[in-house]
């Protein structure tokens, strides 16, 4: 198999797996399977999926450097626009589900829950990633570009810290979060040393 058509294969399994989590809420909710709160249910459910999802778009760098399987790079992209997707559709549904679109329950619900505004910073830091990501921004920005894309790691860090706070008790799976985070984090800094000894 040639290059083009594994990578080709390689990106639809990337839309089948990303489109997979969307898909399934939709048949939950259309089965009547979300619980006593599928408000609640499918937000906390989005927010998942857009953090894993972003863990694992910068997980592909790593993994490529690690294995030396250079085919994987083009699928970052697709993968963190999946993330933002998901982050995006998170945010909307508190404000536009959630809260109504109400400005009064939104600023009483930031004011209240400082976790809430910490992951609204989460998805601002993601808007001017999203709104880059084209090959003409890449190129107009030139070595700009990787400056700018290194907020992606300010965004999963309040990603990770949104629900750490949001989960109140049981914190095994923001630790977890916290603990990939903390590791990629190693892993560029380690890269960046490397070069600058170089």
């Amino acid at each position: 198999m040639n290059k083009k058509r594994r990578l080709l294969l390689l990106k639809v399994l990337v839309w089948i797996l990303g489109l997979a989590p969307a898909v399934w809420l939709v048949w939950r909710g259309f089965t009547d399977r979300l619980g006593a709160n599928p408000i609640e249910q499918v937000q906390h459910r989005l927010g998942d999926t857009a953090l894993i999802t972003l863990l694992v778009a910068l997980s592909i760098t790593p993994i490529r450097r690690f294995t030396g399987w250079n085919g994987i790079a083009p699928l970052r992209r697709p993968v963190g626009l999946f993330a933002f997707f998901y982050l995006s559709v998170h945010f909307f549904w508190w404000g536009v589900v959630d809260q109504t679109l109400s400005l009064e329950f939104i600023a009483v619900d930031l004011l209240e829950r400082p976790y809430i505004m910490v992951g609204a910073g989460a998805w601002l830091f993601m808007v001017p990633l999203a709104v880059t990501s084209t090959k003409g921004w890449i190129r107009r920005l030139g070595k700009n570009w990787q400056r700018l894309h290194r907020l992606v790691y300010v965004s999963a860090g309040l990603g990770v810290l949104h629900f750490y706070w949001q989960v109140k008790a049981d914190t095994y799976w923001p630790i977890v979060a916290g603990s990939v985070l903390a590791v990629l984090l190693l892993l560029r800094i380690r890269r960046r040393r490397i070069r600058v000894s170089e």
